[in-house]
């Protein structure tokens, strides 16, 4: 660990996260338990839950529950299904818990937060507001096969396609990668949107 904290290191790790960070990365930027305890008292820092913080001077983000799950499970782990759908703005829906997708070594303790152990490849995950998330064509899979109604499935479809977020070609992959009930009801919304 650093003598003394590296703020500018800290800032570069919150910048790229929408101003927040994990104790972890604090730590790795040379803050003591003291350090940040002290920054928070003195207004740098704000604690918005259990081991993360935010820097002051960024504004706080909508999706403040997303990255708070999101830095409690680790730095592996991916935003994704309904959760996934919300920062899309692909859904109605609010979630009743954050959706995540973590590696199968994550611990499992966390309260609110529905954790799934699935595989992501390099081309199903990206960026959106700072947060790590799976991308569009594998939300939708995910949400499918996860139980989602159909009809807002459906939605989230046409939505995702008339906002030019994802292609047919790319539903259609996804699709046959996840098999199961993405498989069918989206072939079967595809082939629908096809016909009219």
């Amino acid at each position: 660990m650093n003598a003394r904290p590296d703020y500018d290191h800290l800032y570069e790790i919150a910048e790229s996260q929408a101003g927040y960070f994990s104790t972890s990365q604090a730590r790795q930027a040379g803050f003591s338990w003291e350090r940040l305890s002290n920054s928070v008292k003195s207004g740098k820092f704000l604690r918005i839950a259990r081991g993360v913080y935010r820097l002051t001077h960024f504004p706080g983000s909508p999706y403040e529950d997303l990255f708070t799950a999101w830095l409690m499970t680790g730095a592996k782990s991916t935003v994704s299904h309904e959760s996934a759908l919300a920062v899309y703005e692909l859904s109605d829906i609010l979630p009743g818990e954050v959706h995540l997708i973590v590696p199968p070594t994550a611990s499992r303790r966390h309260k609110g937060i529905h954790l799934h152990t699935n595989q992501l490849s390099p081309d199903e995950t990206t960026t959106r507001a700072g947060l790590p998330i799976t991308t569009v064509a594998r939300t939708i899979a995910d949400v499918a096969n996860h139980g989602m109604a159909k009809e807002q499935v459906l939605q989230a479809i046409q939505e995702a396609l008339r906002r030019g977020l994802v292609s047919q070609e790319e539903l259609s992959i996804h699709a046959k990668r996840r098999g199961g009930r993405a498989r069918q009801i989206i072939r079967e919304i595809i082939l629908g949107e096809v016909a009219q």
